[in-house]
């Protein structure tokens, strides 16, 4: 079965979001929201949409600058929907990285219409090829493999690497010991806590400012550890 495309909406009005996300899911879209451009970032990272549709004027990070962000990690369409109508405030729009532009108020169904032609051009298999993720202190490259921390880059074994980049991507959620051990490891060694325990004591020591009092990598007892991607 083909997997629904996923529309990531970026608004700061609740009720916009309320909207768009009952009137996109009714029609078979899978919708995540997110209230100003860090919160679409970090989405994003963890949820790699195959289109986005932003407001251009919120609070911490505004819209053009949330599109030239995005530009520079994929090239999913981007709509803007805005109350500006002016044609500077468009053309600013389009330069920084939108696709299309849509002036508020505006029909459901124009707006149905300019997601079905953006998703036309392009495929949602490569909408959904992140070649970066910058997430709080770390930059990975994905192409490369490679990490940085704090802007200086990290030499880790491939397995250390796989286990940064899960933890990067699942930022903020508690990850079971369970879950861990079955995503890098394999189902069969879920019961090897041991391999987790090397393997988080080698990544603390690489990113970590003081592996003994870490502030990345937190330990959940009893359960497992939680991945805090700012100092």
């Amino acid at each position: 079965m083909t997997e629904p495309p996923r529309i990531l909406v970026v608004d700061d009005e609740p009720q916009i979001l309320r909207v768009l996300r009952r009137g996109l899911s009714a029609r078979g879209y899978e919708v995540q929201t997110a209230s100003n451009g860090e919160e679409a970032l970090s989405v994003f990272a963890q949820w790699p949409a195959d289109l986005v549709i932003t407001d251009l004027s919120m609070p911490q990070m505004a819209g053009l600058e949330l599109c030239r962000r995005l530009r520079k990690l994929s090239q999913v369409p981007i709509i803007v929907l805005s109350v500006k109508g002016e044609e500077r405030t468009k053309v600013e729009a389009l330069d920084s990285g939108a696709d299309d532009y849509i002036t508020k108020p505006f029909g459901i169904d124009e707006l149905l219409a300019r997601i079905r032609a953006a998703l036309r051009r392009t495929s949602s298999t490569a909408s959904r090829e992140l070649t970066e993720i910058d997430l709080g202190d770390f930059h990975v490259d994905l192409e490369a493999r490679s990490v940085a921390v704090r802007g200086s880059s990290v030499h880790l074994t491939p397995k250390e690497y796989e286990l940064l980049l899960y933890l990067i991507r699942h930022a903020g959620k508690v990850l079971t010991h369970r879950v861990l051990l079955g995503a890098i490891w394999g189902g069969d060694y879920t019961e090897q806590t041991e391999y987790l325990r090397v393997f988080i004591g080698q990544l603390r020591k690489k990113i970590e400012p003081d592996p003994s009092n870490p502030r990345y990598i937190l330990t959940e007892p009893w359960i497992g550890y939680r991945f805090s991607p700012d100092s």
